[in-house]
């Protein structure tokens, strides 16, 4: 976050002269100032354009699972498999719109494009609403042509989405100056992350509702016309950005210490690290330096070949001119700092396998049990909203009483501090993803158990497992 924070001038993966702002004549007024704090109303148009895009995303994978099921007749694996599968590739596809941004078309241009195809996708989706209908009396298949054309708009939703995520959060941080909004940049990234959870909140209580109690068409459009509201009001707000130009992506540097490591393969280590190379500018003085630099670590030592002068040989000009050749200890240490995040990686992959259950198997476990709590219906789908409310009650449990409780115990064993480390905070996460799940298998079991007698069990059962689920991602996610 520190990194974030302090934007161009300490990148994780920094370039040699750093982003540049672009200069776009086209923009007469380069960025709309707020007449009394002087600030860019672009971070705000950023967090509505977000608020729309989760609602409109979530408009359609909430209860993607049911409309499978019970419009498209596909069975109960068959629908969760699908659903899986694409909530899998739209959480993929920001992978390369990522790479697309940053080497080619810059976060505006990226967010532009994928937003033409996010909304073409959503029409198709849409438009599969009615073809079951439709289609049946003009060719007795309806089947057929309405899951064509709810697949492939479901795969253009999942390519345009990876250009929106990849890029709307980056551009949302390029609008603020660095070293005079620091304080409004880390309140941005928090207001985000609730106008996602806003976005999963409106579609889990009033999209779901109209899909199953009015018509899924309805539903499917009120999500699309989310999607188009927020295109049309990004392309009007474009004289308030401010653009960076493209400045490569950070997968050529680390690529770089691969190859040049291995050239060297064959070279001994020095005694002496200080001897690796590193680049020394005149231009920038020492302390502004230092904040540049990352300093070597022992760890990964054969990827520190990579930065190993070959002194005495006839190409040494050469050999300092090309990265793939000599790479500086800072770009060795970058890579050493992702292959330290492996672990963390690896485990957040297991833990996300579960949360993606709310999605799929936990809206089947809901549709098979009776979905009235109080006498009040309640769609299976719409248990993810509740989810959301849990989640800011664990963000209050863990400021107001999880928090305090710690530093007291550490207080009074003569300890300091007490707050969790995000260590601890993601091995927590962890646990309470397993919880979660082992509820979710106990009210399986019980309602396995009411079934062979004839019962249903009331849909209430569910509502443990989604509060471990909201605590892992608390935890987690945030962490």
């Amino acid at each position: 976050m520190d990194a974030m924070e302090r934007g161009a001038r300490a990148p994780l993966l920094p370039e040699s002269d750093g982003p540049k702002i672009q200069e776009d004549s086209s923009l007469p007024v380069p960025l709309l100032k707020d007449k009394e704090r002087g600030r860019s109303k672009a971070p705000a148009i950023v967090l509505g354009f977000e608020c729309l895009e989760s609602t409109a995303f979530n408009g359609i994978a909430t209860n993607q699972v049911v409309y499978l099921e019970t419009v498209l007749h596909s069975s109960n694996v068959a629908s969760a498999s699908s659903v899986t599968t694409w909530m899998g590739t739209s959480y993929l596809t920001p992978i390369f719109g990522a790479i697309i941004a940053d080497t080619f078309w810059g976060n505006y241009n990226t967010i532009l494009v994928s937003l033409a195809v996010y909304l073409l996708g959503m029409i198709l989706v849409t438009l599969s609403a009615f073809l079951p209908t439709t289609a049946t009396a003009l060719c007795g298949s309806s089947l057929f042509g309405a899951q064509t054309v709810a697949f492939a708009g479901l795969y253009l939703v999942a390519v345009g989405c990876g250009g929106v995520r990849s890029s709307l959060l980056p551009f949302g941080a390029e609008q603020f100056d660095d070293a005079a909004d620091r304080e409004s940049k880390v309140a941005f990234f928090s207001w985000f992350y609730l106008c996602v959870d806003f976005g999963m909140i409106v579609s889990g209580l009033f999209i779901v509702w109209v899909q199953q109690n009015v018509s899924w068409s309805l539903g499917f459009g009120v999500a699309t016309a989310c999607v188009a509201l927020a295109f049309g009001a990004f392309v009007l707000a474009t004289p308030t950005y401010k653009r960076r130009v493209p400045t490569g992506t950070p997968l050529k540097r680390l690529s770089q210490v691969v190859v040049a490591a291995c050239r060297k393969t064959g070279l001994a280590l020095p005694a002496d690290a200080a001897t690796l190379y590193e680049v020394v500018s005149d231009k920038v003085d020492a302390s502004h330096q230092s904040q540049l630099r990352i300093a070597h670590t022992s760890e990964f030592s054969f990827l520190d070949k990579a930065a190993i002068v070959v002194s005495g040989s006839a190409g040494l000009e050469e050999e300092m001119s090309s990265s793939w050749r000599l790479c500086t200890v800072t770009q060795v240490e970058e890579l050493k700092v992702l292959l330290r995040l492996l672990p963390i990686w690896a485990t957040s992959v297991v833990a996300s396998a579960g949360f993606s259950q709310m999605n799929t198997t936990f809206i089947q476990q809901g549709g098979a049990m009776n979905t009235s709590v109080l006498s009040v219906p309640v769609a299976p789908a719409s248990m993810t909203s509740f989810e959301v409310f849990c989640v800011l009650t664990w963000v209050l449990l863990y400021t107001k009483a999880i928090v305090p409780a710690l530093r007291a115990l550490y207080s009074s064993s003569g300890g300091g501090g007490g707050e969790p480390s995000e260590l601890q905070r993601m091995g927590a996460g962890r646990l309470l993803m397993a919880l979660a799940m082992a509820a979710a298998a106990l009210v399986e079991t019980k309602r396995l158990a009411g079934a062979a007698r004839g019962e249903e069990i009331s849909i209430a059962w569910q509502a443990p497992q989604y509060f471990f689920l909201a605590g892992a991602e608390v935890f987690c996610y945030i962490a």
